[in-house]
């Protein structure tokens, strides 16, 4: 059988959530797209494979098989993508990396965690709805709240302010060492080294 079918354990899926298409290419809800791309460049991995509705591309570092994927369904239906993956790879949850936007968290803070409720994260409630649970490791990277009265969906769907692209570039470098660290050394180090609250100056 092929490695895909019966995968060893030092296989692993990063999956970043986003919506497809150039208009959204830049915007906040696409922050998982845009650490995949960053990923994907470090580990000279290219994207560009279509399966299971995901462009993907895989790799390997530190002897690790790596498999990046960007679902083409749009955000709200990220779920089908997510576990059509999951399943064809035969991997454990536990090598599984979601990576997706979060409004609860000021810009720039990132928290990895092994479980929990989406939050409001459609993408994240779609997966949850059709994994069946909510035992998924996910790294949540801060977008902060809508200003005044802002309709959080136009919000999300908004590029990046001034301020916030003066230190994206930061805060997905950050996310990248994130998702290295998760290999290397497992969710809780990761955690220990990576979930630190980032003050929100936007």
């Amino acid at each position: 059988m092929s490695s895909i079918q019966q995968p060893l354990n030092n296989n692993y899926l990063y999956i970043g959530l986003g919506n497809p298409g150039r208009e959204y290419k830049y915007t906040r809800h696409n922050i998982g797209f845009l650490t995949i791309d960053e990923l994907a460049s470090r580990l000279s991995i290219k994207i560009a494979q279509v399966k299971n509705k995901a462009l993907i591309g895989s790799g390997f570092i530190n002897q690790n098989k790596i498999t990046l994927a960007k679902p083409q369904t749009f955000m709200n239906l990220s779920g089908q993508s997510v576990v059509s993956l999951i399943k064809y790879y035969k991997l454990p949850v536990e090598h599984t990396l979601i990576i997706h936007d979060d409004l609860d968290l000021p810009f720039g803070t990132l928290r990895m965690r092994p479980s929990g409720s989406s939050g409001g994260q459609k993408g994240i409630h779609s997966v949850i709805q059709m994994l069946g649970s909510d035992q998924i490791p996910r790294l949540r990277m801060g977008i902060g709240r809508p200003p005044g009265r802002m309709d959080p969906v136009n919000y999300v769907l908004q590029r990046f302010s001034t301020v916030e692209e003066d230190i994206l570039e930061d805060v997905i470098d950050r996310a990248c060492q994130a998702c290295i660290s998760f290999m290397d050394y497992g969710i809780e180090q990761t955690m220990t080294r990576f979930n630190q609250v980032i003050q929100d100056n936007t």
